[in-house]
């Protein structure tokens, strides 16, 4: 056991960092067991101390549980994301019911139970700071909405259901990656290649050598798939491609998802129900800004009647101009991308070939770190001495007035063994132990255009403004300066949590931020004032379309878990009803987005995926306080900060009220959308 290196914590590393070279596969279930077994007996420890239960005895000692269980679920559920293997995959099948059996354990601890709720009962007679107020609250709420006060007998069919919901969302995963991984369109006739620009040729040409095939391979990769759509002029292999793509986890084969989406959301309602709630989202939404399904439904179906028109405006007029461009007859889903790209060129004279040789990868993460510069003087140092687990993850110490507070990874490009997306993730939450600042260790993963034999990462322009958007979520977790690391960073509601990362995304937009890093790769030279007015003038082209669509999957997501799932037989068909209202294109048969629907069946995101337009209401109306006042004004950065380095520690109204000095409104939104006029 004294060999296994994630059981001898700390590590003994620059910072504390995960030995990643250093861990061995059969390392993972035995530190898991062991660890399970330290975090049982320190629950012990506190239940059973004689003296009277108070804050530091019990909801501190609590919140400091599991230490050593947490790091080392950190380092495998964060590989088993990034670098996964049929190894990791079968050891994460085998500790998810170990996992789940003790956080029923605790959860559901009578005796832990009665001591917390004595703290909280006489929380008057302590002299609590806001902070250890806002832990106790969370703490017991935690406690008290997950089956603390069921019977016995109820709190054994949780359990039960816990560890089914474990493991069905783990499988969930490894059949969209699985599906993902299986397909490949192998082209072998030049001619199919039409339209491509050179570097998607390159890499699909790079892609087929790795695979052990002559010509050209494209893939589900999202920026293999995506190139292909947007250049292909190649009809009918866009619809071929369009069609596996959407087809993915709900085809007759062993990644099918059918039967796991059914599993997953009567699970969830009867969970939710055992709890005594309605449904998922009742239960869910208790905790988040918006509070009840009804306010969701309400703000989405606000947005869907203020953009449902400018969305089927947009694909009028792409249809339009397709037809008489191509002559086509009948406009399909898989030809939107394609005249989207043609027609932007035209309409504005801007293509995305055009603007990427301003957007080299080492550019625009080095203007990320200016951005974060000018507004909270951080500094990023590459260094070396940080052990990675793949030769793509790069390293960097972030320095505020001259002190290291965190540890950034990066990791831009597909590999087989990553998951689709882009994420931004945590090898630990910054908090403080005994005085001494534990600094966060944050990473975000991409899925970015590789580089070639011959061309650096240059990215789509939607590729940078996805780089922005995790490295805003990266600096909420960087800048935490809390003393609970449950309470650091990212802890915070969910529909708080897209605000950092969706109000980065702005400064893509700025020629101020701009003149900083999109500079082109081979000259050097700053891009040229005109192409910026382009791309402002083109912010706002297919919004409505855009807006409708992220508002779909909203809409999808509450569908699911607002109704009693125990009468849906058909997912299909269930699908094809919840999205009736958002529909702008025909429905493709054989096609499903909830079998390959991640965020909600994999990620946290169930009855949470209308926190993307909640954050953006918040994200448009703050950037608008900024545009006014300079997007690199210190004082209202400085405001902008507190939100930042706060974490979960005060209620995210108070927080955004405090810095904007009123509540958000969507006007900011919906004018930025270009859906309302000034």
């Amino acid at each position: 056991m004294e060999n296994n290196i994630l059981l001898n914590q700390p590590f003994d590393t620059p910072y504390q960092t995960p030995p990643f070279s250093k861990i061995k596969l059969e390392d993972y279930k035995t530190a898991f067991i062991t660890a399970i077994e330290e975090a049982k007996k320190e629950i012990d420890e506190i239940t059973n101390n004689p003296e009277k239960p108070n804050f530091k005895n019990t909801i501190e000692s609590l919140a400091q549980n599991g230490e050593k269980l947490s790091r080392i679920s950190s380092i495998f559920f964060n590989l088993n994301s990034a670098e996964t293997c049929d190894e990791l995959q079968q050891i994460a099948q085998e500790v998810s019911p170990l996992l789940s059996e003790f956080n029923s354990d605790v959860k559901l601890n009578k005796e832990l139970f009665q001591r917390i709720k004595k703290v909280y009962d006489n929380q008057d007679k302590e002299n609590l700071t806001p902070e250890q107020k806002e832990l106790l609250k969370k703490t017991y709420k935690g406690f008290s909405r997950n089956g603390a006060l069921l019977s016995e007998e109820k709190q054994a069919e949780l359990r039960k259901i816990d560890n089914d919901l474990a493991l069905l969302s783990l499988q969930f995963g490894q059949n969209v990656l699985g599906a993902i991984n299986d397909y490949t369109l192998h082209l072998t006739n030049e001619n199919d290649l039409k339209g491509l620009p050179e570097d998607e040729i390159n890499n699909a040409k790079e892609t087929a050598e790795a695979k052990g095939l002559d010509d050209w391979a494209i893939t589900l990769q999202m920026p293999s798939y995506l190139g292909f759509m947007k250049y292909a002029e190649n009809r009918e292999l866009r619809e071929k491609l369009y069609k596996a793509n959407g087809s993915k986890a709900f085809q007759d084969n062993k990644f099918n998802n059918t039967e796991n989406v059914l599993k997953i959301v009567k699970l969830r309602y009867e969970r939710a129900n055992l709890l005594g709630y309605k449904t998922h989202a009742d239960f869910v939404l208790e905790e988040r800004m918006a509070k009840s399904p009804e306010k969701v439904k309400t703000f989405l179906n606000d947005l869907l009647e203020k953009s449902k028109s400018f969305a089927v405006s947009d694909v009028k007029e792409l249809a339009d101009y397709a037809k008489q461009k191509d002559g086509i007859s009948e406009f399909m889903p898989w030809d939107h991308a394609y005249y989207e790209e043609l027609y932007k060129k035209e309409k504005f004279d801007l293509s995305e070939q055009e603007l990427k040789p301003y957007f080299k990868l080492e550019n625009v993460v080095n203007g990320a770190f200016q951005v974060a510069n000018k507004l909270y003087g951080l500094e990023f140092k590459e260094i070396n001495n940080i052990d990675v687990y793949h030769s793509d993850v790069t390293t960097y110490e972030v320095i505020k007035n001259n002190k290291v507070i965190g540890i950034f990874y990066t990791d831009f490009f597909p590999r087989a063994g990553k998951r689709a997306g882009a994420w931004m993730t945590s090898y630990r939450d910054g908090h403080y132990q005994n005085n001494e600042h534990k600094i966060p260790q944050i990473s975000i993963v991409c899925n970015f255009t590789k580089p070639t034999a011959t061309k650096p990462s240059l990215l789509t322009f939607n590729e940078v403004t996805t780089l922005f958007h995790e490295f805003g979520h990266a600096l909420h977790g960087l800048l935490a300066n809390t003393q609970y690391e449950g309470l650091a960073g990212t802890n915070v509601s969910w529909d708080f949590v897209e605000l950092p990362s969706q109000f980065m995304e702005n400064f893509c937009y700025e020629p101020e931020a701009l003149a900083l890093f999109a500079k082109h790769y081979e000259t050097g030279e700053i891009i040229p004032q005109k192409l910026i007015d382009k791309i402002i003038a083109s912010s706002q082209f297919m919004e409505g379309y855009q807006t409708v669509r992220q508002l779909s999957f909203g809409i999808l997501d509450m569908a699911w878990h607002t109704e009693n799932p125990t009468l849906i037989e058909n997912i299909d068909d269930f699908e094809t009803k919840a999205f009736k209202e958002t529909q702008v294109y025909p429905k493709i048969e054989g096609t499903n987005m909830s079998s390959a629907f991640s965020h909600i069946f994999q990620g946290g995101y169930s009855s949470g995926y209308y926190s993307y337009k909640w954050a953006e209401v918040l994200d448009a109306d703050a950037f608008d306080f900024f545009k006014q006042n300079g997007i690199f004004n210190k004082e209202i950065a400085d405001k902008f900060y507190k939100i930042l380095s706060s974490g979960g520690t005060i209620d995210p109204m108070i927080l955004y009220k405090e810095f904007r000095g009123q509540e958000p409104t969507n006007k900011a939104l919906l004018k930025r959308a270009g859906l309302i006029n000034d």
